[in-house]
């Protein structure tokens, strides 16, 4: 590739990963032994919606269990909307991708070894899964995956990290106003502590950007998830879809301290159960399988209760475990929440639901290909059809291992011609420095509290207009502050959730039902019509 660039901001690589979760180091892994890779993370390397993880991963793995159940369980999770031939892609192809993780060090908790020596995995259980299958590492999953990726990273002298860099545009052919079809060779990139903004140049760019929960007033995930994957990509030409199908966790620790702390799913795996403040159990009337009902289910029934009851919160129970089961199956749970207050072997857990998991994205094949060539998207950023309208229960870790590992073979399957470009440097005009932050803090909370109240857990078409005519006024307004002063990372960010809450909002006014996680009071069941159909945006249209 013969890419040439006016000053030396340019930096040349072969590959280019926006993201340090699963998806992104798992993909940086495989390719850096046919090149030189780049990872660019906005904060430091190990701060991801993975690091976050407690669950685990769901995979077959005991004789229990089966491909075909793992299937069955995903495709009624997915309320109708999951592409088959996807989903058994992924779960065929999971334990192969444990095994590997395996061996690169990954240290998943074990029971007692069977009596021929074999070792087993403790499998637990979450919401919607009719088998044991959730490898998990304690309830710090996550991290657990996060060290073993980054160790085995430390040691490939062909991967660079970036870290304290914000993407702020993909550079594409169609926007240099040359070659056709659309190619994406690089992407403008911000040194967040400099100020300055560089070139990345590469024949292959990976969107491993994870999800948008920030966009949402209450949220599990970490800062850093502000939907950048998807904005870039919409801004780009790719299609994005579902992006109404937003999962709200239904159990976050509800303390006036605790910054977003997920209560794991695993919780009521092992036992928990919901209850209303006056002690009374809820879940029986909402569905058959109780506080293990599939998250959507979980989710609306606590809202529900909450507003019928005037609540701030209800409790999630499993004092009648055992304080030594419960210390050592969740010693994170268990060591914070009696930080704050709250010891759960003896009280029960204030909990609320929260914005959890994107279940659309950039449109992708299981092999992370979008719309655009030499652009691939995989993990949470991504629309493969694995979660249709509502996502099973540690899926997700899965889908970012396999199609990453999909995505590493495709793209050094496919090496085609480039053009000889002339990219030109970032231009920032006469842009100034930013005169008032306070309009960015501002526009930010506004988006935030909009989303939540009008496009949250339910909603009805009135609320969803309403906000897209809050979010259309502050969008004009951000247009304009971006374009008149220099680029921060907070700016970037702030023009990236008000992009993605007009897209979640869109789509969930293309959907005239309710299916999975998409809730509208004004049609409140199923379409059959619907059933196959995705809510797909370009920006063109």
């Amino acid at each position: 590739m013969d890419v040439s660039s006016s000053d030396s901001h340019v930096k040349r690589f072969d590959f280019i990963v926006l993201g340090s979760g699963i998806a992104g180091l798992t993909f940086a892994l495989k390719v850096a032994e046919t090149g030189r890779v780049a990872i660019v993370t906005k904060k430091n390397r190990a701060e991801s919606n993975t690091n976050y993880a407690q669950g685990g991963i769901a995979s077959v793995t005991s004789a229990e269990d089966s491909f075909e159940l793992h299937v069955r369980d995903t495709l009624e999770a997915g309320a109708g909307l999951c592409k088959e031939e996807v989903v058994r892609t992924i779960v065929q192809d999971g334990p192969a991708r444990i095994k590997e993780l395996v061996e690169l060090g990954m240290r998943f908790t074990e029971r007692e070894q069977a009596a021929n020596g074999d070792r087993q995995f403790d499998l637990g259980r979450e919401g919607g899964h009719s088998k044991r299958r959730i490898l998990h590492a304690k309830d710090v999953t996550g991290r657990e995956i996060e060290r073993a990726l980054l160790d085995a990273i430390n040691r490939q002298p062909n991967i660079a990290i970036f870290e304290n860099h914000t993407a702020i545009d993909l550079i594409t052919t169609q926007k240099l106003n040359v070659g056709c079809p659309n190619r994406c060779v690089g992407v403008y990139v911000l040194d967040n502590k400099s100020g300055k903004v560089d070139t990345f140049v590469a024949g292959n760019v990976l969107l491993a950007t994870g999800g948008c929960g920030k966009v949402y007033l209450y949220t599990t995930n970490p800062d850093i998830a502000s939907g950048d994957g998807v904005a870039m990509a919409y801004r780009a030409g790719a299609a994005v879809a579902n992006m109404e199908f937003i999962q709200f966790h239904p159990t976050c620790l509800f303390h006036p301290k605790a910054k977003s702390f997920l209560i794991s799913e695993a919780v009521r795996g092992e036992g928990g159960v919901l209850k209303t403040l006056d002690g009374r159990e809820f879940m029986d009337a909402y569905h058959p399988l109780k506080s293990l009902a599939p998250r959507d289910i979980v989710a609306r029934a606590i809202d529900s209760e909450m507003k019928k009851g005037g609540l701030e919160h209800v409790w999630l129970d499993i004092t009648h475990k055992p304080a030594p089961y419960l210390i050592e199956r969740f010693p994170n749970i268990y060591q914070t929440c009696l930080r704050f207050g709250i010891d759960i072997s003896k009280q029960p857990i204030p909990v609320v639901p929260a914005a959890h998991y994107q279940c659309g994205g950039v449109v992708t094949t299981v092999d992370g290909e979008t719309e655009i060539a030499g652009l691939f998207a995989v993990g949470e950023v991504a629309c493969t059809g694995l979660h249709g309208a509502n996502r099973l229960a540690s899926n997700s870790l899965l889908e970012a291992l396999v199609c990453a590992h999909r995505a590493a073979i495709r793209v050094c399957e496919t090496k085609p011609e480039m053009p000889d470009l002339q990219i030109p440097d970032w231009q920032s005009g006469h842009a100034q420095d930013p005169d008032e932050l306070v309009v960015i803090s501002h526009n930010w909370d506004e988006i935030r509290r909009t989303m939540w109240d009008y496009v949250g857990i339910v909603r009805t078409n009135k609320r969803l207009q309403r906000a897209l005519a809050r979010v259309s006024n502050l969008q004009e307004e951000i247009h304009g502050y971006y374009w008149d002063f220099t680029v921060t990372r907070d700016l970037l960010e702030l023009r990236n959730i008000a992009t993605v809450a007009e897209l979640i909002i869109r789509c969930a006014l293309q959907r005239p039902e309710s299916r999975g996680l998409h809730f509208n009071l004004d049609y409140p069941e199923k379409d059959a019509d619907w059933g196959q159909r995705d809510t797909v945006m370009r920006r063109h249209e």
